[in-house]
């Protein structure tokens, strides 16, 4: 009887072991009870949150859904399931392994490279080497997914555009363009009515020079004649110009400037002279 008891109680003892190691193990893993022993079977919310497992896990009873915990982690990382891609425009590409991916996809807004002739570099943050729009460099602008080169208009320093045309020059110490060619020898009423129609850009229109203007035309001329030379114009002829300054040194005469030495005169209207019509207001 005594013997008998004892191998009772080893039993017992046997069966109470095996009870808590089973209980230790199940506590490791997603637990796996069936649906009538427990009414959560929504395999994300028990633990199942892997779309697959290389090697060793655990799927999910009740549906799509692979546990990759203990030592498999270690395998989805040799696989080259280590790409968390929760960076800005990042989103999982594939199956996952362990919560990781093999490849991130991006944004298909971030598309551009930012490289090459026109541009300085990317905007804003990065997305699998590209951008959603870039910078671009000086005299170039961002337009339809591009960096343009930039189309000037109006007065930019020493110069005067037209739709990215020169069509004007001056220097730093002058308040006004002179156009890039004479209107050839006119009479003082003809350059009078010429000039005003003569046009820089669209409807922004020249005049007759003052003989203040054609005086600082020549205290500039080496500079002047640089950037005409420079942009397709015409130097300035060693010549006698018409300004609009009535009565210099006589009445009922007009001033004139001798290009090749700076001298002004008076002349009368019907002698003709050259003609540069320059741009005061822009």
């Amino acid at each position: 009887m005594i013997a008998v008891k004892i191998n009772v109680d080893a039993g017992v003892i046997m069966q109470k072991i095996s009870f808590l190691l089973l209980g230790t193990s199940l506590s490791l893993v997603p637990q796996t009870l069936s649906a009538a022993e427990c009414a959560v079977t929504d395999c994300s919310l028990l633990g199942y949150t892997d779309s697959a497992c290389p090697g060793s896990g655990l799927k999910c009873p009740f549906g799509e859904g692979w546990y990759c915990g203990g030592g498999a982690a270690e395998d989805c990382i040799k696989l080259g399931y280590d790409k968390s891609c929760t960076g800005t425009g990042e989103s999982g590409s594939g199956e996952t392994c362990n919560g990781k991916y093999q490849s991130c996809t991006c944004d298909s807004s971030y598309q551009y490279t930012c490289s090459g002739t026109g541009y300085s570099g990317g905007s804003g943050t990065a997305c699998g080497g590209k951008y959603t729009a870039c910078t671009c460099a000086s005299g170039y602008e961002w337009k339809d997914g591009t960096c343009q080169k930039q189309v000037l208009n109006g007065a930019q320093g020493e110069l005067y555009y037209c739709n990215g045309k020169v069509v004007g020059v001056k220097t730093s110490s002058m308040n006004f363009y002179l156009a890039l060619h004479d209107l050839g020898q006119l009479n003082w009423d003809d350059a009078n009515s010429q000039c005003p129609s003569y046009a820089f850009c669209s409807n922004i229109k020249g005049t007759l020079p003052t003989l203040e203007q054609l005086l600082s035309i020549y205290n500039n001329k080496s500079r002047v004649n640089t950037l005409l030379a420079t942009y397709g114009g015409t130097k300035i002829t060693e010549n006698y110009y018409w300004s609009s300054t009535y009565g210099y040194s006589l009445s009922g005469y007009y001033a004139i400037v001798n290009m090749s030495n700076g001298s002004a005169y008076s002349h009368g209207s019907n002698n003709l002279y050259y003609v540069r019509p320059v741009l005061t207001s822009w």
